[in-house]
């Protein structure tokens, strides 16, 4: 099956008239019914179920054609990328994070890093959390990770970028905005929204809150869930500090407890670039100089 023939099968699913598709694809129906018929020939079994009326999919015909979708869009994304590097690099390095904020001083490092390599791109992939296959794979130069979530992990090695703790959310105007630092009786009586992926050491927390104060609770799905449940006034949040954006949309307050999180940029040991040296080197400088400000 080629890329034609895929988008063959995608305009006539869409469609559902083989007249139709055809006019869409500049190109005659005998060419249409014919490449639909060898690729059905190819896979072993039918994708469209013919009649007067025109075609459907048929129950396999739909599941693959929800595959050769994606498929379609992943080349699609693969080769503008490839032409935007083709233009103006010579080499790349991927940094996967779980989001922007993780690494957020990330766009200063690019900058100082393309003073010295301007023809190597910093190419930053959104994986969410928990989600290291594709380093693994060894499809990413540098994967940001916390705690011991990669320590154990054969042929890597992990340079610390930070420390950060966790940190009480509310709406700017809520009463408890106004604390310098926050603590587990100062939650009293409010509604904790618990949940949402939350790491162990922040679920260890939400439990010891729930089972020492008088608090309510309910579960929330994910973090962009979450905030826009403290804007609705549905509740108030702990994060860890990895998450803190520097909008200024919410007010953000330490919260007194021991639960740490230790950040780490994660990469391949067989990955002796200088230039990927450099840039981890950069990076570390950066937060070094950030956090003592």
């Amino acid at each position: 099956m080629n890329t034609k023939q895929i988008d063959y099968i995608i305009e006539l699913a869409r469609t559902k008239n083989f007249n139709r598709a055809a006019e869409n694809l500049y190109i005659s129906q005998s060419t249409l019914t014919y490449q639909i018929k060898e690729v059905e020939k190819e896979i072993g079994f039918e994708l469209f179920e013919r009649s007067g009326k025109g075609a459907t999919l048929t129950p396999a015909g739909r599941q693959l054609c929800v595959t050769l979708k994606s498929l379609k869009e992943t080349l699609q994304k693969s080769i503008e990328e490839a032409q935007n590097f083709s233009k103006k690099y010579s080499d790349n390095i991927t940094i996967g994070l779980p989001t922007r904020s993780c690494v957020f001083y990330l766009p200063e490092a690019i900058k100082e890093f393309n003073k010295k390599y301007p023809k190597i791109s910093i190419t930053p992939v959104f994986n969410g959390f928990y989600h290291p296959e594709e380093f693994l794979r060894g499809n990413q130069d540098v994967l940001f990770s916390f705690d011991n979530e990669m320590k154990h992990v054969p042929d890597i090695k992990r340079v610390h970028l930070y420390t950060t703790g966790i940190y009480l959310i509310t709406k700017k105007d809520d009463e408890l905005a106004v604390l310098k630092r926050a603590q587990i009786s100062d939650l009293s009586g409010r509604t904790l929204m618990v949940g949402g992926g939350s790491p162990p050491q922040l679920k260890s927390l939400q439990q010891r809150i729930i089972s020492t104060i008088k608090i309510d609770y309910f579960n929330s799905e994910n973090h962009d869930t979450t905030l826009t449940n403290i804007l609705a006034d549905k509740g108030i949040c702990l994060t860890p500090g990895f998450f803190q954006d520097y909008t200024g949309e919410f007010a953000w307050i330490p919260f007194e407890c021991e639960e740490k999180f230790e950040c780490y940029l994660c990469t391949h040991i067989y990955d002796k670039r200088e230039s990927l040296q450099d840039f981890i080197k950069i990076l570390r400088n950066i937060y070094a100089q950030k956090m003592k400000e």
